[in-house]
């Protein structure tokens, strides 16, 4: 029998692997990069290892050929609105784009859910009519705002 094979996602990039990996790890808590690997020492970065609170990543300059999809996203569970407006405004910046029920495209089109903690809480009440309108409130929402969803799911 093996020992586990180290398993990690790879995100394709058209020059910027080594911005985004140094952006993300700056946002996110107990995040590095591990390794970057380039063709020459004073080259562009080939590989770009490196893992957000833990979870492994590798960035690859890859070339246009692919571009980002929002069917693959980072999502991330935020503890109030406090860290949630922080991640929203940083990975919006410099040209990302809002979408709706936390989805938003940061400036090198990947695709991230910023969720507050709230959230999955109140859509999975067991008063089924107040994660309703928790949930209709959300459906309205880019950034998630909390206080309008516990006034929703209050029936405020």
């Amino acid at each position: 029998m093996t020992s586990a094979l180290p398993v990690q996602t790879c995100l394709w990039f058209d020059g910027d692997a080594e911005a985004a990996a140094a952006l993300y790890t700056a946002l996110i808590p107990g995040s590095a990069i591990t390794r970057v690997t380039r063709m020459s020492p004073e080259g562009p970065a080939l590989m770009v290892n490196f893992h957000l609170a833990g979870v492994p990543y590798q960035a690859l300059n890859g070339g246009p050929q692919f571009k980002h999809s929002p069917a693959v996203s980072i999502s991330v569970s935020t503890p109030d609105q406090a860290e949630t407006d922080r991640l929203w405004e940083a990975l919006l910046a410099d040209g990302g784009q809002p979408s709706q029920c936390a989805w938003l495209t940061d400036r090198f089109g990947l695709s991230w859910q910023i969720v507050p903690e709230a959230l999955p809480r109140l859509l999975g009440a067991a008063d089924r009519a107040a994660a309703g309108r928790a949930m209709q409130a959300m459906l309205k929402m880019g950034k998630i705002d909390i206080a309008a969803l516990e006034a929703a799911f209050q029936g405020n």
